[in-house]
């Protein structure tokens, strides 16, 4: 009996810790969202790996509740006007805020 007891006890904590660890930041309402917001971030990188007209590595994708901040550098406005048109035909993209600086 003790036994049992004991591991029920050990099953409980560890479901508190698991849980605790799931905690959302940047004051998001759910893990869920977290996790939609991971997945665009993701589709909106790989399609600016796959456009030859835009420097993916000069550019950082940030989501927060579906909505899509872009910073970073562009050769020129074209550069900096597709990697948004990239963002935006994402699926379950909002907005797009583009903060891409064209160096001159």
């Amino acid at each position: 009996m003790n036994l049992r007891t004991a591991l029920s006890a050990a099953m409980a904590a560890v479901a508190v810790i698991a849980v605790s660890g799931c905690a959302v930041t940047r004051g998001q309402s759910t893990v869920g969202e977290y996790i939609d917001d991971a997945t665009i971030t993701t589709q909106v990188k790989a399609k600016m790996v796959e456009n030859k007209n835009v420097d993916a590595a000069a550019i950082k994708v940030e989501t927060l509740n579906g909505t899509v901040m872009l910073s970073g550098f562009a050769k020129n406005s074209v550069e900096k006007s597709t990697a948004a048109q990239l963002a935006m035909s994402v699926k379950g993209v909002r907005e797009v805020k583009n903060e891409i600086a064209v160096r001159p």
